[in-house]
């Protein structure tokens, strides 16, 4: 065979592969929009329709007007909005952080630190849910959002430290030396120099956090008590009873949920990939 003609099947064939995964990954999303948009004879049906054939807004209306559990659905976003950006917020500040101390400074157990890292990426957060129900209702967090703030940050931590880590110690250290050479202190240095590289992976970490505790569900559902604080993960359950499921309602909800995720992702898009190229550059 033509070498030529043999590196065109061989692109063609990646690239069919390619489609097929996207396809793949695509389709539940699809078919969650899709399903938003049917009536009800088109959802119980055993036939196979793949776009709705008579389009309804009934579902999304009733879950933007009538809410759910008695609850407006704006409220479960915004109390999902409250713990997402503050897992953001809080664990990027401390992830910068560790991170920075991590790959610039050298101290004993540095490598088991790191270790531990990952090893508690390891642990499932179910063998952990009794301790930390105890431990928040110690600390007088229990049914409080800051208490599942906290919880989503000691869980988004350990992964946001091992990446940032990296960008970290892909810059040259040359930079800082250049500007306490110059006069400045270790903040401005840090703030000047440091934290303007590092932001684009900081931003790459910050996608991790938001879209895990925008999707989190165990422990919100355990340790928040009132329906009025619940996160929309959690309140996707009162679409089903014990006789039905309200498969319309869940659909409308659940795009409704999707969509602040998807404004986040393509916000900070350009950011991204070019965190994580640059965070490539050095390990």
């Amino acid at each position: 065979m033509n070498p030529r003609t043999a590196k065109r099947l061989r692109g063609f064939g990646l690239n069919g592969l390619a489609v097929a995964v996207f396809l793949v990954a695509v389709f539940p999303v699809y078919w969650m929009v899709a399903t938003a948009f049917k009536p009800n004879d088109e959802i119980f049906t055993t036939r196979f329709i793949p776009f709705p054939l008579a389009p309804t807004f009934d579902h999304v209306s009733r879950v933007l007007t009538k809410g759910v559990a008695g609850h407006s659905i704006w409220q479960y976003l915004a109390n999902s909005a409250v713990v997402a950006v503050g897992t953001v917020l809080i664990g990027s500040l401390f992830a910068l952080l560790a991170a920075t101390a991590v790959a610039r400074f050298r101290f004993r157990f540095r490598t088991s630190f790191l270790i531990l890292l990952l090893i508690v990426q390891m642990v499932p957060g179910e063998a952990l849910l009794i301790p930390l129900f105890l431990m928040v209702r110690r600390l007088g967090m229990y049914d409080q959002l800051i208490g599942l703030i906290v919880v989503n940050v000691g869980f988004t931590l350990p992964f946001a430290i091992w990446m940032l880590r990296t960008f970290v110690a892909a810059v040259p250290k040359e930079l800082e030396e250049a500007a306490a050479i110059d006069g400045a202190g270790r903040f401005v240095t840090f703030w000047r120099v440091l934290f303007p590289l590092v932001a684009p992976g900081l931003v790459a970490t910050s996608i991790f956090s938001f879209i895990t505790a925008w999707n989190e569900l165990v422990f919100a559902l355990t340790l928040i008590n009132d329906q009025g604080k619940y996160t929309m993960p959690v309140a996707l359950q009162f679409f089903t009873s014990q006789r039905s499921t309200d498969w319309g309602g869940i659909m409308a909800a659940s795009t409704l949920m999707t969509i602040p995720v998807v404004a986040f992702f393509l916000l900070v898009q350009r950011r991204m990939v070019t965190g994580l190229v640059a965070g490539a550059v050095k390990g």
